[in-house]
């Protein structure tokens, strides 16, 4: 009796695990993605594996695009909103982080590539090793690409620029550094077209944005007064603040950051003015695009589209995604 009772009480934790957890998590039915399907419902395979009778019923809605969602049946995690907040920013700025090293590497393999690894006559290595320097990237990241570059079968690396649609009428811009082309933008397409984004032609987003220098130094470290005066007498174009959110934390607010904007002339000027005031800051990686003007889209497209450039900035070959979003 004992036996056979142990044996449906295991039975039953079993099936809680092949079936998902109640929670009692509000978010436990969050959305996982969203995915664009082209369904042809006069297809009654598709219709059945697809399509809610609902909707079948209706022929208007024959060969178009539907939105099917694809939903966590339990949630993996219940985490507070607060700690999602936290582990989201440390997760954002580890990936700035290791993007900003991948591409230092790829210049340095470049650089290597075309005229040697001697910073002392190839002067376009000893500019990326000062920048380096600059952004604190490890020695050892530079070294291992150095001898990267060396290697047989090794190419240069070229900078592409991708543009794309996103949701709610916001555009992106996606720019890469790779050394085979075709993997590249086989692999941007994809992001793009599995997460509902549509690329667009050369041209028809870039004119919205243009190309800056740009010093990003944390709230906490400046008076905002004091920074906004030692930036403009230093030559700096607009010092723009951080946004603020209805939901955000005092402690969301203290980990945000000005944004210094610069023409490439003054920009040197700037980081010195900011070091001779004892400012800690982070500077950019070479340049950033800041959109001409800001797009409004609701919550729901502001969610979808950080997901499109998140899962676009998780490929190799992407250093960064910029959008006109607000």
């Amino acid at each position: 009796m004992g036996s056979s009772s142990s044996f449906r009480a295991f039975g039953a934790i079993l099936h809680r695990f092949s079936h998902g957890f109640s929670s009692k998590c509000p978010n436990s039915f969050g959305l996982q993605r969203n995915v664009l399907l082209s369904i042809n419902l006069s297809s009654s395979s598709t219709v059945s594996k697809f399509c809610p009778s609902y909707l079948c019923e209706n022929k208007k809605y024959s060969r178009r695009y539907l939105q099917v969602r694809k939903i966590w049946t339990f949630s993996p995690v219940c985490m507070g909103r607060r700690s999602s907040k936290i582990a989201g920013r440390k997760g954002a700025q580890d990936a700035k982080k290791a993007k900003l090293y991948s591409r230092i590497g790829k210049e340095v393999v470049s650089a290597v590539k075309k005229w040697g690894p001697n910073p002392i006559s190839n002067t376009a290595l000893a500019a990326i090793l000062e920048k380096a320097k600059e952004l604190d990237v490890p020695k050892e990241i530079l070294d291992r690409n150095i001898k990267k570059a060396s290697e047989k079968g090794q190419e240069a690396y070229i900078e592409k620029i991708y543009e794309v649609y996103g949701y709610g009428g916001a555009s992106m811009v996606v720019e890469v550094s790779t050394d085979k082309i075709n993997r590249s933008v086989a692999a941007v397409r994809e992001v793009v077209k599995d997460y509902g984004g549509k690329m667009a032609d050369p041209g028809s987003v870039m004119f919205k944005f243009r190309r800056v220098r740009v010093v990003n130094v944390k709230v906490t470290n400046v008076d905002k007064d004091q920074l906004l005066a030692i930036a403009l007498d230093a030559g700096a174009e607009d010092v723009i603040e951080p946004p603020i959110y209805e939901d955000d934390t005092e402690v969301d607010r203290l980990e945000s950051y000005y944004k210094i904007v610069s023409s490439s002339e003054n920009y040197t000027a700037i980081l010195s003015k900011l070091r001779e005031e004892g400012i800690h800051f982070e500077p950019d990686n070479g340049s950033e695009l800041l959109p001409l003007t800001a797009i409004e889209v609701d919550d729901e497209a502001m969610e979808l589209n950080k997901e499109l450039m998140s899962k676009l900035l998780e490929l190799d070959d992407v250093d960064a995604v910029y959008t006109d979003q607000q």
